[in-house]
């Protein structure tokens, strides 16, 4: 059976990049298709299935009136036994308008107006074909390898897929908690590497660092409760129907303690069946460099 993807979202949340990488697995791949040819469309690779096998089809506020009527034709379409996967593409309305002003393009719906408005408008056209979607990717924290990485998840690897993304984010106390935590732990109460000399100018991405937190009782410890309340919390966060976490973890500089935490809690949760990435914020911060500079 072919297997048929449609693509949408939020305009800027990486519609495109999610092609292309479709692309590279081998899926025929049409942007931005109006949505009343989807029926011909099929129809057209039904008949030549021994040549092509995957299809994706990239969908977009631009079809508009047709957008309106992408749900229902979806619904016909799989009661006369043709099934579609839609992957859905979510991002923070702050994120979006950054993006919009890093490239310079203009929002589709945006024309002479402001471009907030404009994302606000498309999230609220969006809503009811999210809510048919089979899976759901916020964008927001994910680099391209991130977005990669899900990508093959979902169509590649084909293992079960959980419609969340967890980014564990280490950060030093002394530049401020990050605005978009939504859990933050501190990790101030264990033994500081900074106080060894040898230890001091090295990081927790280093081996040394990371044996001397980790082989701590109080670490030990630590980790393996904050991973079993983990485990509890985000299917409950899910049920309330969030899609992706921030995890917070800090220490003073945020160079040592929490970067060694962090790793340590991505190698156990690397089984759970969600998205994943560690991102150390200020780990460069105070780096030592030879001759004081």
């Amino acid at each position: 059976m072919i297997r048929f993807v449609i693509v949408t979202g939020m305009s800027g949340a990486g519609r495109s990049s999610v092609l292309k990488m479709l692309e590279d697995m081998g899926y025929f791949c049409v942007d931005n298709l109006p949505v009343r040819l989807i029926p011909k469309f099929t129809k057209v690779f039904i008949e030549e299935r021994k040549t092509v096998e995957r299809v994706a089809l990239g969908i977009d506020i631009r079809n508009q009136q047709g957008l309106s009527e992408l749900g229902d034709m979806v619904d016909a379409m799989k009661e006369n036994g043709y099934r579609y996967e839609i992957l859905f593409l979510e991002a923070d309305s702050n994120v979006l308008i950054k993006r919009y002003k890093e490239t310079r393009r203009n929002h589709p719906l945006a024309l002479q107006g402001r471009v907030d408005k404009a994302i606000e408008a498309e999230r609220t056209e969006l809503a009811d074909i999210k809510k048919k979607a089979d899976y759901i990717l916020d964008t927001s924290h994910m680099l391209i390898r991130d977005l990669k990485q899900e990508i093959d998840k979902i169509f590649l690897d084909k293992e079960e897929y959980e419609n969340f993304f967890i980014t564990l984010l280490t950060f030093g106390f002394k530049y401020g908690i990050p605005e978009d935590s939504d859990l933050v732990f501190d990790v101030r109460f264990l033994p500081n590497p900074y106080y060894i000399p040898e230890l001091k100018p090295l990081t927790g991405n280093d081996r040394e660092v990371y044996e001397y937190v980790m082989n701590t009782e109080q670490a030990k410890t630590f980790l393996g409760q904050l991973y079993e309340m983990l485990k509890f919390l985000i299917p409950n966060y899910i049920i309330e129907g969030k899609n992706q976490i921030v995890i917070s973890i800090g220490c003073t500089g945020g160079k040592h303690r929490s970067v060694s935490i962090a790793n340590a809690l991505y190698e156990k949760m690397k089984v759970l069946p969600y998205g994943l990435k560690v991102e150390h914020r200020d780990i460069e911060r105070d780096k030592i460099r030879k001759g004081g500079n």
